[in-house]
């Protein structure tokens, strides 16, 4: 589908009829008269399951600008090419929608003659929306069962990888149909059926992820710098790097996006004023470090590093390596276990860690919990509380001020459905199949004992702090007690840099005890817990990278 959105009919008209002219044996075109109805047109196409090639809009209408629509419209349909209509008086806000919102072309109205100043335009957007890959992801479907814990995460990888797929259950007519052209018992799920009709069972991560067209494979032998981890400050310094002509690549063990990218919603992000969720973040970071030319390769399980000289060398768990110049290790950190009696027995079959976004519409009229104080649990629970029937905050501190911001303390106390549960904890999970109940621990105040309930519950969101995965660094990356890479100054003994470090200069700020190593982001010791934070680490390092280059 073309589509075109204008609120002058006769505009409209015009360039709906240019557009027949020349693309209309090979796509449906589509014209809108607000932006409104442009929208809705472009949740009838994600409904249906159809692709949009292009979007052209105008840029001064009543309801919305130009560049606001396109806003919009990116979270719909992120692979579509997108032109901003402008007047001549305009070209500056065409200017910003290139550089804010990603917008492809821009097209001076009038547009006369379409062959030299239209169809030029329209044919790059196609060619560009063409070589996305577009076609290659948008029917991908998975067919499982929803209390499932190998379904769940085969349903949470790919929606954090902004992989479209459709979801069947094993036992529903549709399900059962598809099962039966894959031929398929049923015995072992989840089904996956890939866009060209390619059958897969029970696959794991790895098997699926190139199926579905994401990069597992490295394309050269060596790399200026290599990112571990694709959360906030991996992007970051993809973006960075790439932008600044080094060959990147980023090595992901799962999806990109890390903790980050499960949030439902952050609201103290810079340049967001209404909020914006972790997955729509993560999915325009990784579209831009793509932009810039840098190499994304996801189920990548980097399991050692070995230094070779001016080589750091990445050794993955299906044995191959990957080698560069420099590294930036930015794993973040994971959430711990729920340590709950029957917990881990029902992982991905009611209890969950993060993922609320994903299982957010199976809780609908449901009592869900929520274990955590921090940010990423008042997030998960202002999120669910317009899904879910109930949500209980399970808190073991005495109130959220010390871990939580103050702006969603407020929120969650303005909502009806949201009770918070103070000095208590989740001691144990009932259920076979599926979670069914959960018992509660609370301390009493004043030290005057406890009291335990147990309530029915579908659903507990675990987000209950969290550890590195630094085990697999060598003995030479210096840690603290919590496992956390020590950088930079800290690395200091007595204003003397450490016994080990090979180099007269003293190490940069994000540099660990091994040259060219840098860490950024959660995995640091001392770093602050925040996604602007770990943006800002990222960049940072490849600023770092380069002055190491340098004097390699």
């Amino acid at each position: 589908m073309l589509l075109t959105v204008d609120d002058d009919p006769s505009v409209s008209r015009s360039i709906a009829r240019d557009l027949r002219a020349r693309y209309g044996e090979r796509f449906r075109i589509v014209r809108a008269e607000s932006p409104e109805s442009g929208l809705e047109a472009l949740r009838e196409v994600v409904r249906r399951g159809e692709r949009v090639a292009a979007i052209l809009a105008d840029y001064r209408m009543p309801e919305m600008d130009g560049i606001e629509f396109l806003e919009q419209a990116m979270d719909l349909v992120p692979r579509a090419r997108r032109a901003l209509l402008t007047a001549y008086a305009d070209t500056d806000a065409a200017i910003k929608a290139i550089n804010v919102v990603d917008v492809d072309h821009y097209l001076l109205k009038p547009w006369s003659p379409p062959q030299e100043k239209l169809y030029p335009v329209v044919d790059s957007l196609i060619e560009a929306w063409q070589a996305s890959g577009d076609a290659r992801t948008s029917e991908t479907r998975i067919i499982g069962h929803r209390f499932s814990r190998a379904s769940h995460e085969a349903r949470d990888f790919l929606a954090r990888s902004g992989v479209s797929y459709r979801w069947y259950a094993a036992d529903e007519p549709e399900g059962e149909r598809l099962l039966l052209a894959a031929k398929a018992d049923g015995q072992e799920l989840p089904v996956i059926l890939t866009a060209d009709g390619e059958v897969l069972v029970a696959p794991s991560i790895g098997e699926l992820a190139p199926k579905v067209g994401l990069a597992t494979l490295a394309s050269e032998d060596f790399y200026d710098v290599a990112v571990v981890g694709g959360g906030p400050a991996g992007l970051g310094a993809a973006v960075y790097a790439a932008s600044e002509g080094l060959r990147v690549v980023l090595l992901e063990r799962r999806a990109v996006g890390g903790q980050a990218g499960e949030s439902s919603r952050i609201e103290n992000y810079l340049g967001f004023p209404d909020g914006v969720s972790g997955g729509q973040l993560t999915e325009r970071a990784r579209r831009q470090a793509e932009k810039f030319g840098a190499e994304l390769l996801t189920a990548c399980d980097v399991q050692s590093m070995v230094v070779e000289g001016a080589r750091r060398v990445l050794c993955l768990a299906d044995g191959r390596t990957v080698a560069a110049q420099s590294v930036v290790l930015s794993t973040g950190v994971s959430y711990r276990r729920l340590p709950a009696e029957g917990a881990e027995n029902l992982n991905g079959r009611g209890v969950y860690y993060g993922a609320a976004g994903t299982e957010a519409s199976s809780t609908d009229g449901e009592h869900v919990i929520i274990v955590g104080g921090a940010n990423s649990a008042g997030q998960a629970a202002v999120f669910l509380s317009r899904h879910a029937k109930q949500v209980s905050l399970v808190v073991r501190r005495g109130d959220l001020a010390a871990t939580m911001s103050h702006y969603l303390i407020e929120q969650i106390r303005a909502i009806g459905n949201i009770e918070v549960r103070t000095r208590t904890e989740v001691v144990r999970c009932f259920g076979q199949e599926r979670l069914e109940q959960v018992e509660l621990r609370e301390r009493l105040v004043g030290g005057q004992g406890e009291r335990s309930e147990t309530v029915d519950a579908s659903h507990v969101f675990v987000f209950i702090g969290a550890k590195p995965d630094t085990g697999w660094l060598p003995a030479e990356v210096r840690r603290d007690e919590g496992g956390f890479v020590v950088t930079g100054p800290d690395l200091m003994v007595a204003g003397q840099a450490p016994s080990v470090w090979p180099l007269e200069r003293e190490p940069y700020l994000l540099e660990s005890s091994v040259p060219g190593v840098l860490a950024a982001g959660d995995v640091r010791a001392a770093s602050v817990k925040r996604v602007a934070a770990a943006v800002g680490e990222g960049a940072l390092a490849i600023t770092l990278v380069h002055r190491y280059l340098g004097q390699a």
